[in-house]
């Protein structure tokens, strides 16, 4: 097995979305947990701010010569740069103002995150109101705007930030459902049609390699994860919920560690505990280790191979639980660390 050398000193790491609306308080608290070596930090999104802050509206704030602004229904793409338009590229501003603030001088891994093309394609609606899923040269036109607009911003973010090595993160919760034909057209009576799989394969494939050198991944918080597709289409991390993985994926898993993909495994919850507690941070990591014996894996690779993550993003979590959270992972990863067996 090869190490993943791009996803050095990454051990933990949020999703991305924090609570409230405050982005110097998320950018101190997402440095603040990762800082010296505890794992990577990353550009906060806060989608309780309202429309533009939301993880399709941010999104549709970095598209190339495509704009957008809301309906009822959602986000709709418009002939020019309109008010919503300006606000989601004002808070992502403001929100790349407070990491620059709080990066100073850092050295090290930083991620940053946007909706993949397919999830966007599910989301958003062209101007007679379908969905852009309904249209496969709509779809191109929308992963050509995509990568065009993430080259921009990751070089925005390296002119921000110069010492730090950056991850780009895709966010797909859609993919599997516009694999498995499961998304409903904009009159909620039918479903489009499934996109076949190389299409969907070759398209991730185009806006990963906007990315260059930078290393990436595709996080999904929702079941039945495609590994192999993922893997194909050059992502170099795979970040999911690992309380939603079947018995039948493990193989998938097991293949993607030894094939070199870092696993992001989403093992502390998203949102406060009934409880009002977490587990040991031990605990947390429990599944990993059982399912690294249970694939015939070294123990001695774990630290290469995974980085602990919350389950999902933290935007529907208390502010101080977000904090825990976060810093919970960074301690789960040391245990997985020092304990690996």
């Amino acid at each position: 097995m090869s190490e993943n050398s791009e996803f050095r000193d990454c051990p933990a790491t949020g999703i991305g979305s924090m609570p409230g609306g405050d982005a110097r308080e998320a950018a101190k608290t997402v440095t603040g947990s990762f800082g010296d070596g505890e794992g990577m930090p990353y550009l906060a999104e806060l989608p309780a701010r309202g429309p533009g802050a939301d993880m399709i509206g941010r999104t549709v704030g970095l598209l190339s010569e495509l704009y957008g602004h809301v309906e009822p229904s959602g986000w709709r793409i418009s002939d020019r740069p309109g008010r919503d338009t300006r606000r989601a590229r004002s808070w992502l501003g403001e929100d790349l103002d407070a990491l620059e603030e709080f990066t100073q001088g850092y050295e090290g891994p930083l991620k940053v995150q946007a909706v993949g093309p397919w999830t966007l394609a599910a989301a958003l609606e062209r101007r007679g109101g379908e969905a852009f899923l309904g249209d496969p040269g709509a779809c191109r036109d929308l992963a050509d705007s995509l990568a065009e607009g993430l080259r921009g911003h990751l070089a925005e973010v390296r002119r921000r930030v110069p010492g730090a090595r950056l991850v780009l993160q895709l966010d797909e919760p859609s993919l599997t459902a516009v694999l498995r034909g499961r998304v409903r057209t904009a009159s909620g009576y039918r479903t489009h049609r499934a996109v076949d799989r190389q299409i969907v394969e070759a398209t991730l494939r185009e806006v990963l390699g906007a990315a260059g050198e930078t290393a990436t991944l595709v996080h999904t918080c929702a079941p039945e994860v495609p590994f192999a597709l993922l893997r194909r289409a050059g992502a170099g991390g795979i970040s999911f919920d690992l309380s939603l993985l079947t018995e039948r994926e493990e193989e998938a898993v097991g293949e993607a560690v030894e094939g070199g993909t870092r696993m992001f495994f989403g093992v502390v919850p998203g949102t406060d505990p009934a409880s009002g507690r977490l587990s040991d941070p031990g605990g947390s990591v429990m599944g990993v280790r059982t399912l690294w014996r249970r694939l015939g894996l070294n123990p001695g690779t774990l630290t290469e191979s995974v980085t602990v993550t919350p389950s999902c993003g933290l935007a529907g979590a208390s502010p101080a639980y977000a904090r825990a959270a976060l810093a919970h992972c960074a301690r789960a990863a040391r245990s997985l660390a020092d304990n690996p067996e």
